[in-house]
């Protein structure tokens, strides 16, 4: 089975809908990262890493792009860097007890053809790491 294929391709968001979904993450990285440097006592953040998962329909340059946006209105992150690390997609067997690229071969085993099976990783959207600028 391809998950690329014509039948099983999703209808496609309109572009305006994507970004409202991109920045509505952004909003709440920032409100994270904010509490987190509060919290702290750091004045600025200088870059925050995120783990995006391959299948966890952030669009990464998208994010990006948000991110520089709506950064730049706060004073702590002004400049911020934002660096995702994608996630590979990741799918487990429970028939026949193997892995396998999810973006590949979708739901059904290439070993097994069994639809037994589950997302192991690949969703993920989180803060991996917040990192800041100390002066001496």
């Amino acid at each position: 089975m391809n998950v690329n294929s014509e039948a099983h391709q999703q209808p496609q968001a309109n572009q305006h809908e994507v970004i409202m979904h991109e920045l509505g993450i952004v909003f709440y990285i920032i409100r994270d990262v904010k509490r987190a440097a509060e919290e702290n006592h750091v004045d600025h953040v200088s870059t925050v890493v995120m783990n995006i998962g391959e299948v966890s329909t952030v669009v990464p340059h998208l994010l990006t792009d948000c991110w520089r946006w709506a950064a730049d209105k706060e004073d702590m992150l002004r400049g911020c860097e934002l660096q995702i690390n994608t996630i590979p997609a990741v799918t487990w067997c429970d028939n026949c007890k193997k892995e396998y690229e999810t973006v590949e071969y979708g739901k059904t085993c290439p070993f097994c053809n069994s639809e037994n099976t589950w997302l192991l990783r690949g969703n993920e959207v989180e803060i991996r790491e917040i990192q800041i600028e100390t002066h001496p």
